[in-house]
């Protein structure tokens, strides 16, 4: 019976999961918060998202402007469920990374994205870019006072339907071993010098990715020593699985994508 149903799934379709197809977009998820058509017709400025937003991700320059950080966005919907119009939506966009950090703050005038020119590559982007390419990487994973949520989804990422490794990126036990650190957190008092750490001791090209919310801007605490500036910013509290393989990707030189850009194509397919 069990050598049946082995040679039955022979045959099976597979889950694996095809990166050439994946969308940024899932409608199971909150993803994160964008104007709704009622923006520009009736928002009286009155506050509330950018008052309940935990992180202070939300800034009403007048009722015709709005500032989003999604670098800070934990994408927890608050300011959308207390919104009293639904001038807010729950978008499902989940691709919220960028190798620059002002690329993930959003400027929304009369509920249209006012989109920001995408920024050229640095010299170490372009060096860990030819270094990765063909074969992926490795990584040491540090937690710096983050609360684990972020590893566990790393760890989701080497299932049989993700499958990190098919993409040659790895996490190894020793940053003496690795081409780059990804770390979750706010980095604390205790963690920034082992951060500092992990990273001294790999040689360049080298990567230092923030992953997580709390990584990219300290989300509810407040942020602490960062070694250098990252080389690739994930938000998302914690990213899914398939985001942070599709930002390592992106990273690699494998995934032609701007946050800027996918997110204006979205919200202009939407109306």
């Amino acid at each position: 019976m069990k050598s049946l149903l082995e040679i039955t799934n022979l045959f099976k379709k597979s889950n694996v999961m095809n990166w050439k197809t994946a969308s940024p977009i899932h409608p199971k998820n909150r993803g994160i918060p964008t104007p709704s058509k009622k923006f520009n017709t009736s928002c009286e400025g009155c506050n509330i998202c950018v008052e309940v937003c935990p992180t202070k991700a939300i800034q009403l320059e007048s009722p015709q402007v709005l500032h989003i950080d999604y670098g800070a966005c934990l994408q927890c919907g608050e300011c959308v469920s207390h919104c009293p119009e639904n001038k807010l939506q729950n978008s499902g966009f989940i691709y919220v990374f960028s190798k620059h950090r002002d690329l993930l703050k959003a400027t929304y005038k009369d509920g249209e994205l006012i989109p920001k020119k995408e920024l050229p590559n640095t010299k170490n982007h372009d060096d860990f870019e030819k270094l990765t390419f063909k074969n992926g990487f490795l990584y040491r994973e540090v937690a710096a006072a983050g609360n684990n949520t972020v590893e566990c989804e790393l760890n989701a990422s080497y299932n049989s339907v993700f499958d990190s490794e098919r993409e040659g990126v790895r996490c190894v036990a020793s940053p003496k071993h690795a081409d780059a650190v990804v770390y979750s957190g706010p980095i604390s008092g205790k963690m920034a010098g082992p951060l500092a750490d992990a990273l001294a001791v790999i040689s360049e090209p080298k990567a230092l990715i923030a992953c997580g919310t709390e990584a990219v801007s300290g989300g509810l605490y407040q942020m602490g020593t960062i070694p250098k500036d990252p080389d690739l910013y994930i938000a998302g509290d914690p990213p899914r699985p398939d985001v942070s393989i599709q930002a390592f990707r992106y990273l690699m030189g494998r995934f032609p994508f701007s946050f800027q850009e996918a997110l204006h194509k979205f919200l202009s397919s939407e109306k």
